[in-house]
């Protein structure tokens, strides 16, 4: 049996170019996973290993690896820092016990890296923080822990001071041992010395020093009795005290060093061992039934429990389907058959791989707490539970939001028609958040995600590992339908020719409602008129109509149906009939109640350099964005604000014009609001004109 108490299984995450794959890159160095040093920014770092990666010099998916340090098991997971992608990061975190926050010393906390933080927050995930690139120009330690604190109102709980700054900087100083660690110029991680501190940061020491232990014995009142009463603690005691903090997530112990230059890594890869919890220290993951709610218990990490394991990532490679797992409970061996709670059907395992990064190592078997990939299963999609036939049982599932923007692709080469299906089937499956349909009308193929950056690098992938070439559509917008007054009416279908026939009559009020809830349904009739086992037929029926809008055909949300009356015939009554007339009634009754189209409105945080303010803000006003907020930074503004979906296109390379390429933003998004009249007239002669197109 391995020893869980030696296991870590932690994500790296930070915003676009904080320098996470290159922190990853260290630690596998360091800890003997690699000899050689691959470089993002020469298109070799050993997780970046897509083509589109290592061009763009961007994580795109999250990479797994496995490795040792001080007879610890670190599985690392290296995440994306583009928000387009954050769902990779958000599904990384899903199934991680520990995380490290890493943070540019010159950016500071960058946009995205306030929306992982917020991801990290929602999935508990213990962390700690290292600012990294402090050999920067303009890098500065302090500034950024205090950005920690205001801009994400978390409590950085400094760990070590750094020696020099920008070009000067040469190590740290570890506060807990008051010793300092100094690296030559080699960039040779092992050229280090540790030494006495230097004589002008003493003072700084100690007020830093008492700081960390004041904070520390808080989580314990044993430990703060004897600190107040004047008893020096042994530095055993005072990590007990750090790593109980940061486990429950009072604070994040905080480091700093330069990946690049091979300084500090060392510190953070034994704060991992130290403060972030084993696998069995972490709140056991909930079990939930068919319907999503919970069941009361919960998937215990031990091998001898039965197996509970979350597919977590499936990513298609030259040697077939890796389904990347994480196992909460039990054993899985080769050979094992599993069964999948949401398809309801039994796999078995052909082989097991611990992967490192691109290449992998078969193993024999896995159990609580490991994350491995299983090769060759067939209907496994990312948030399916495996788990024991004889012992069935469904993890809380990850939930997906809704793409927001969509194009047309058809592929340029007449015949590779179905080479296109397959190659976008396979796609799905590794990304919940990207989708893909056929539009019934004009045949087309449409794929759907989360932002042009997500749908360029899709046709991207298409193109490259698939071999399809396709032509693109012009984006479309994801909108929306909804009503705005309260509409009493009521339907009666009757049919009668030969034989039995159908009647159904129903009385029903439609109301607009709470944006965000969707459709609701309920039923108020009395003595029954509407005998009670007819009413889920008649809100089916109005259930399935929502998918088509009156105004342009885009499905109609947030309103709720009251049933209040109605008629039946004892022998032409069927639920059918009164499917069919609450479909009818939709078709009546929605154009009464003053429709209105709803667009998506996008959460925008834009950077720029101060010198440019004017324009970006003009810029955003045209855009019909609402400015919320603006906030200096160091070296420029951050803005703060929500425009429409529609008016964003291309806006990436707009902001590079202005800002001579200095510009950066991050878009997310936020939720739908009514159009306005003109672009609501726009969007509904779009739709006609594209049905008309279709029916020739």
């Amino acid at each position: 049996m391995k020893d869980l108490t030696r296991y870590r299984n932690i994500g790296i995450f930070a915003h676009v170019d904080a320098g996470k794959t290159t922190t990853t890159e260290r630690i596998l160095k360091l800890t003997g996973k690699i000899h050689k040093i691959g470089e993002v920014h020469e298109g070799a770092a050993t997780t970046d290993f897509m083509e589109q990666e290592q061009e763009r010099g961007i994580t795109i998916q999250s990479a797994a690896t496995s490795c040792f340090w001080n007879d610890h098991q670190f599985n690392i997971i290296d995440t994306p820092g583009h928000v387009d992608f954050t769902i990779e990061v958000y599904r990384s975190l899903k199934v991680l016990d520990g995380g490290i926050g890493v943070f540019c010393g010159s950016g500071g906390v960058e946009p995205q890296s306030e929306t992982n933080w917020r991801y990290a927050n929602d999935s508990e995930v213990a962390r700690i923080i290292y600012v990294n690139k402090l050999d920067r120009m303009g890098a500065d330690f302090y500034r950024v822990v205090k950005q920690v604190e205001d801009v994400l109102g978390a409590k950085p709980l400094v760990m070590v001071l750094p020696i020099g700054t920008e070009n000067d900087f040469v190590g740290v100083v570890d506060l807990l041992t008051r010793k300092a660690w100094v690296w030559d110029e080699s960039g040779d991680p092992m050229n280090y010395q540790i030494k006495e501190i230097p004589a002008e940061m003493k003072d700084d020491v100690e007020v830093y020093r008492e700081q960390l232990i004041e904070t520390a014995v808080e989580q314990d009142d044993e430990l703060m009795e004897k600190y107040l009463e004047g008893e020096e603690l042994t530095i055993d005691e005072i990590k007990g005290c750090i790593r109980k903090g940061t486990i429950n997530l009072s604070f994040f112990p905080t480091y700093c060093g330069s990946s690049f230059k091979n300084k500090g890594v060392q510190l953070v890869l034994d704060a991992v061992i130290d403060y972030l919890p084993n696998p069995m220290e972490v709140k056991p993951q909930p079990e939930v039934d068919l319907e999503g709610n919970e069941t009361g218990n919960v998937a215990v990490v031990a091998p001898d429990k039965p197996l509970r394991a979350l597919a977590f990532k499936i990513m298609d490679d030259r040697f077939g389907a890796l389904t990347f797992t994480r196992l909460y409970s039990g054993t899985l061996s080769k050979g094992d058959t599993i069964l999948n709670t949401a398809t309801g059907k039994t796999e078995r395992v052909g082989r097991l791989v611990e992967m490192h990064a691109d290449s992998r190592e078969e193993i024999e078997a896995a159990q609580a707490g490991d994350i491995v990939a299983i090769v060759g299963m067939k209907n496994v999609q990312t948030g399916h539970t495996l788990c024991d036939p004889k012992n069935p049982a469904t993890l809380e599932p990850m939930v997906f939001p809704d793409p927001v923007i969509s194009i047309a692709v058809k592929p340029k080469k007449k015949g590779t028609d179905e080479k296109m299906g397959m190659a976008l089937s396979k796609m799905v499956q590794e990304d919940p958040s990207f989708r893909v349909e056929t539009d019934q009308e004009s045949g087309e193929t449409i794929i759907k995600g989360m932002g042009e950056l997500h749908l360029d690098i899709k046709v991207d992938i298409l193109k490259r590992t698939h071999g399809v070439e396709v032509e693109v559509g012009k984006p479309q917008v994801a909108y929306r339908e909804s009503i705005t007054k309260l509409i009493q009416d009521s339907y009666t279908h009757k049919k009668q020719s030969g034989g039995s026939g159908q009647y159904g009559k129903i009385d029903y009020t439609i109301e607009p409602g709470e944006p965000g809830t969707g459709f609701q349904f309920e039923s108020k009739v009395t003595g029954g008129n509407v005998p009670r086992e007819f009413w889920p037929a008649v809100q089916k029926g109005f259930e399935t109509s929502l998918d088509k809008g009156v105004l342009a055909g885009y499905p109609c949300v947030d309103l709720k149906v009251t049933l209040q009356d109605g008629g039946y015939h004892p022998v032409d009554s069927s639920a059918i009939a009164f499917e069919i007339a609450a479909k009818a009634a939709y078709r009546q009754s929605i154009p009464k109640a003053s429709p209105q189209i709803l667009e998506p409105v996008m959460k925008l945080d834009v950077f720029t350099p101060e010198d440019y303010m004017g324009d970006v803000i003009g810029d955003l006003n045209r855009r019909r964005g609402m400015i919320k907020s603006q906030d200096p930074t160091p070296t420029g503004v951050r803005i703060k604000a929500d425009a429409p979906l529609s008016e964003m296109f291309g806006y990436i390379g707009d902001l590079r014009t202005m800002t001579s390429g200095r510009g950066q933003f991050s878009m997310e998004f936020s939720h739908y609001s009514p159009c306005p009249a003109n672009v609501a007239e726009e969007v509904i002669k779009e739709a006609k004109e594209r049905e008309a197109a279709a029916a020739k």
